[in-house]
């Protein structure tokens, strides 16, 4: 009696190797992030422009979303081929310790992300009588 196992489909292998290229570069942006929060912070201590506290706060910004964009694609890597057409495959995986691991990195550059995005980046002064 044979059973039959299905492939998973090109499509999965396809983005499988493209979210594996993509998180191989977590860790130098996770560095440019540290770089760019720690100028960020050199900003606030020095400077009282509100466009240079605004740049810095930007520049943090988009550094941690591409930060993220890794570590989710290392993450969904890091399930595994078949968690991208099965969903049970894909919950097993979180339970992995390599699963649980980028699942909390994810969770952690996203909320940092959100934070930095609601407190940390000032929003551009307006003089008064002008509008957008």
């Amino acid at each position: 009696m044979a059973f039959f196992r299905p492939r998973v489909s090109r499509e999965a292998e396809v983005r499988y190797h493209a979210d594996q290229e993509v998180g191989k570069t977590f860790p130098e942006l996770l560095e440019k992030a540290r770089v760019a929060e720690a100028e960020l912070r050199r900003v606030q201590a020095t400077s009282t422009s509100v466009q240079e506290l605004r740049a810095a706060g930007l520049v943090l910004d988009q550094v941690l979303t591409k930060a993220l964009r890794a570590a989710e694609a290392a993450q969904r890597a890091a399930f595994g081929v078949r968690s991208y057409d099965d969903r049970i495959s894909r919950r097993k995986a979180r339970a992995t310790p390599d699963g649980a691991m980028w699942k909390g990195e994810v969770d952690r550059l996203r909320t940092l992300r959100e934070q930095h995005r609601l407190t940390g980046v000032p929003r551009d002064v307006l003089p008064v009588g002008t509008a957008h």
